[in-house]
């Protein structure tokens, strides 16, 4: 492992300068720290504030930059403005990160800064990634080391424990837009909505969430916990069933299934 990472760093340090596409967590953490490791005050972190970006992971954002020492910006994104994104296709993602690239490269020029670093991990590319296809689309403005020397997400942890970082062992949080079946418009509205909800749910102490939004018919929340917090959720569900209807779902459902990433994607 310790190989490749050296390679990632070299790799980065031929870069010059570099802005690092930042959400805060395992995956742009670590490559930020090794980015500032290289580069020092020729690497940003960029963390693009948005409506399917919650206050909390925002929260967790700037305080890991702070963490690291990296300077770090924030910026405005609107999705919802991007041509093809609420329509919620399969290519969703694609339409999404084209859009993000698209602001990050804009950055770079202005601020003379030579690329852009993202942080796909090579487990990634094993899965159903559309936005892959806006990374290649964008060239050499766009540099994924994880992905070129084969660093896994394992590895990206290990790698983060090795630093120190205090996201290290943190869950991954997937943008709110995947709380919707494909084919369901995505609104401000209703990201709003899954996002209050998920916060709630992490305030009374769950470690991980995802709060489903099924809303063709009837609004129907569907709640997605580790397994061994289904006691938690019976104990609190008045609690939880009130909370979650005064946000407005008609009906609120525990998925047996628990708590997986891209369970949307189960049904493609």
């Amino acid at each position: 492992m310790q190989d490749k990472i050296e390679q990632v760093k070299e790799a980065i340090a031929n870069k010059e300068s570099a802005i690092i596409a930042f959400s805060g967590g395992v995956d742009s953490a670590t490559l930020a720290a090794l980015a500032y490791e290289v580069l020092g005050e020729r690497a940003l972190a960029v963390t693009a504030r948005s409506v399917a970006f919650t206050e909390h992971e925002l929260k967790v954002a700037v305080c890991t930059a702070r963490e690291i020492g990296i300077p770090h910006r924030v910026v405005h994104f609107d999705e919802l403005e991007e041509p093809g994104f609420a329509g919620n296709t399969r290519e969703r993602c694609y339409y999404c990160k084209k859009g993000l690239l698209r602001t990050l490269i804009g950055i770079a020029d202005k601020d003379g800064f030579n690329v852009v670093l993202e942080g796909t991990n090579a487990s990634e590319i094993l899965g159903y990634r559309p936005g892959k296809r806006a990374i290649a689309e964008a060239g050499g403005r766009v540099f994924t080391p994880f992905m070129e020397f084969g660093v896994t997400k394992d590895e990206v942890r290990r790698t983060a424990r090795k630093i120190g970082l205090s996201v290290a062992d943190r869950p991954s949080m997937a943008c709110l837009s995947t709380r919707f079946p494909y084919g369901q418009v995505i609104t401000r509205q209703g990201l709003k909505r899954v996002g209050a909800a998920e916060d709630y749910l992490f305030s009374m102490g769950f470690t991980q969430v995802r709060v489903r939004d099924h809303s063709d018919r009837n609004s129907i929340a569907r709640v997605e916990v580790m397994p061994s917090e289904f006691g938690k959720v019976l104990q609190e569900r008045e609690r939880i069933v009130s909370h979650l209807k005064q946000l407005g779902f008609d009906y609120v459902t525990l998925d047996l299934g628990g708590f997986r990433s891209g369970s949307m994607d189960e049904v493609l």
